[in-house]
């Protein structure tokens, strides 16, 4: 025997993936049990013939030790957040995909590119996903048909590139590809209108394309641990841009080795580049800091600075 939990709940089993209704849900809580996919298959059964299962909108089955997942978890035509992550799963069945899930939290399981749902186009109302930590080599196209989606977790896989039809998803906030193999980022990343936080980290990029600059949108971007040697210019016109991570690249190490003096800033650098490039601005082109900066700056001390 063992205890499960059955009540209200408005938070996430899973702090990557926020949860879309904020509202209270009706919750099973079977997670950190350590049980098999069959335990937790009876239960489930037995809960079906007890009770309504329609009353459920939540199940949380993650930290266990499922190597498949339960048949009886279709029953639950009602759910809306689904937690399997941190089991053993090798494969998703594609009855997951016709459950009216928004979230949906796989990661840390051992499923590869033949054990992801082939319909997984019928999830027409997911707008997460986490499947990181799995074994994917290839992006699954049949993802790419969920066109709501707007939190993509696909870290720590083994994938090694990104399909040139990205900007499908064109309704994405939020999309983690670090921890792979990438070394090529397609031009068409740069449709993403609504992308607002970009993790390229831990891959073996050695440039980026300059549509990077189209994200208007966009407030993070992570790209340490990679081997970039040079940022295309076009950059600085990201003016929503709050968080840039650059550590454990070449090019980062270059400069510090170069320096002698003391490390610009961020605006001195973004006006260097200007003043370098001979970009032509106006005053709607570039943050007002920036423009304040280029007016009123004559000489750089740095004698290695060309700016």
């Amino acid at each position: 025997m063992f205890n499960g939990y059955y009540g209200s709940t408005s938070e996430s089993s899973d702090s990557d993936a926020p949860i879309d209704d904020g509202s209270s849900v009706k919750t099973m809580d079977l997670n950190y049990l350590l049980l098999d996919g069959d335990t937790i298959q009876k239960h489930l059964v037995d809960m079906c013939e007890r009770s309504r299962p329609d009353g459920i909108d939540t199940m949380l089955l993650n930290h266990n030790a499922m190597l498949s997942l339960p048949p009886a978890i279709n029953r639950f035509q009602h759910l809306r957040v689904l937690d399997i992550s941190n089991n053993r799963l090798t494969h998703v069945p594609d009855f997951v995909a016709r459950l009216p899930l928004t979230t949906l939290v796989a990661k840390n399981n051992l499923i590869d590119d033949d054990g992801f749902p082939k319909e997984f186009g019928c999830a027409v109302h997911l707008k997460v996903l986490n499947i990181s930590g799995n074994r994917l080599s290839h992006f699954p196209q049949q993802l790419l048909s969920v066109t709501t989606l707007e939190y993509l977790y696909m870290g720590s896989n083994n994938l090694v590139e990104i399909p040139k039809d990205i900007n499908k998803l064109i309704r994405l906030k939020f999309l983690c590809l670090g921890g792979n193999h990438l070394s090529d980022v397609p031009v068409t990343l740069g449709m993403l209108d609504n992308l607002k936080a970009l993790n390229l980290s831990d891959n073996s990029l050695e440039s980026l394309p300059p549509a990077i600059a189209n994200l208007k949108h966009l407030k993070s971007l992570m790209l340490h641990k990679n081997r970039l040697r040079t940022l295309p210019i076009e950059i600085i016109s990201l003016k929503c841009l709050t968080e840039l991570s650059l550590r454990d690249n070449p090019l980062v190490v270059r400069f510090v080795s170069d320096m002698t003096h003391n490390p610009p800033s961020l605006l001195e650098l973004s006006a260097r580049s200007v003043k370098i490039n001979n970009v032509q601005y106006g005053e709607r082109d570039l943050p007002y800091n920036l423009i304040e900066y280029l007016s009123s700056a004559h000489h750089c001390v740095n004698p290695k600075c060309k700016g």
